[in-house]
């Protein structure tokens, strides 16, 4: 985002919070590439924010609110002084809008011409085919949008995710230690309950169960079900398995009108959590471990503790003999092991 450039030393105070439980801190706010910085006083960073998913709570009031786009309880509220900053946030967010998909009456007629034409040649009759063509136009911020709205409806059926300011930046730390094989990182959360071990929502959103982080000593556990249930996204888009569940009707709406009928989000919702997990091809997970500097053998005596069904994980460990990158940092990871207050 070369657009962001002239932003990048423009910086504002205003008060932060994570949780609606906590009390407000005063900290720094500064954009960076594609993101909004937050460090406290003593220039520690606490959060970072998806500029294109950044959610303005109450536009044209001040002091201005902002929020995470699908969490509403992290917020951050720059005062009137600042409004210098706060209009350059505007104005970068109604670039973006710009730049992002908006189809009007002519994109859709367009759109409808084009698919009523293919469909005229039959190629869109097989349901493949019609998922296919959606999931590769769907945008990253749709995307995030619809795994933001998946996750509400999860919420309703495995209550809040477990949070702590400290524990969160730990989670960050670690999703940024494992990027996606596409180069992106998730975003982690640690379910209190509802969640077996994990689940890729669309838009790089990934549930852990609490059990990951506090049922084992060591980070390279957590590290393996995170690396097993990327390589599942691989195999199995998590967008394309909720329009699959939804059926073509719902392809043919995304494709229309942007969007996926409430009824379908909370049924697929409610069917992700108790679904079980894919099977993952030992040679492509011994492959993942490698390229990601973690070590298979805490992963595979996780999964069984004799090992005996996990053996081609252990004795083909890449890192057995060697040294591999830490994880998580010690201190990060009894953060990360009290997010859910033991």
């Amino acid at each position: 985002m070369t657009a962001l450039k002239q932003y990048q030393r423009l910086e504002a105070a205003g008060l932060w919070r994570a949780t609606p439980e906590d009390q407000r801190r005063d900290v720094i706010v500064s954009i960076g590439d594609a993101t909004l910085i937050i460090t406290d006083t003593h220039d520690k960073v606490l959060a970072h924010w998806s500029l294109p998913a950044l959610e303005r709570a109450n536009p044209g009031e001040m002091p201005a609110v902002y929020q995470p786009d699908g969490d509403p309880g992290e917020t951050l509220e720059l005062p009137a002084d600042e409004a210098h900053f706060i209009s350059e946030i505007e104005r970068l967010r109604a670039a973006i809008h710009r730049q992002g998909p908006h189809p009007g009456r002519l994109r859709l007629v367009t759109l409808a011409a084009v698919i009523a034409a293919v469909l005229a040649l039959g190629v869109f009759w097989l349901p493949g085919a019609l998922i296919n063509h959606t999931i590769s136009v769907v945008p990253e911020v749709k995307r995030q949008e619809i795994g933001a709205a998946l996750l509400a409806h999860m919420r309703r059926v495995a209550g809040a995710p477990c949070t702590t300011p400290a524990a969160n930046l730990a989670l960050r730390r670690l999703s940024a230690r494992l990027p996606a094989r596409d180069g992106q990182v998730d975003r982690l959360i640690v379910m209190r309950e509802g969640v077996r071990d994990t689940v890729q929502l669309p838009g790089h959103i990934m549930l852990l169960s609490r059990a990951l982080v506090e049922d084992h000593e060591d980070p390279d556990v957590v590290a393996g079900y995170i690396i097993a249930e990327q390589l599942r996204a691989v195999r199995h888009n998590p967008l394309a398995r909720l329009l699959r569940h939804g059926g073509i009707s719902d392809s043919f709406k995304l494709l229309t009108t942007g969007q996926l009928p409430t009824d379908t989000l909370r049924a697929y919702a409610e069917a992700r959590l108790t679904q079980p997990p894919q099977p993952v091809d030992d040679t492509a997970l011994l492959e993942a471990f490698e390229d990601q500097e973690v070590r298979s053998s805490p992963y595979a005596y996780a999964l069984d503790i004799t090992g005996e069904k996990t053996l081609s994980l252990i004795e083909a460990d890449p890192y057995a003999s060697a040294t591999s990158r830490p994880v998580l940092s010690d201190g990060d990871w009894i953060r990360l092991q009290g997010i859910c207050g033991g």
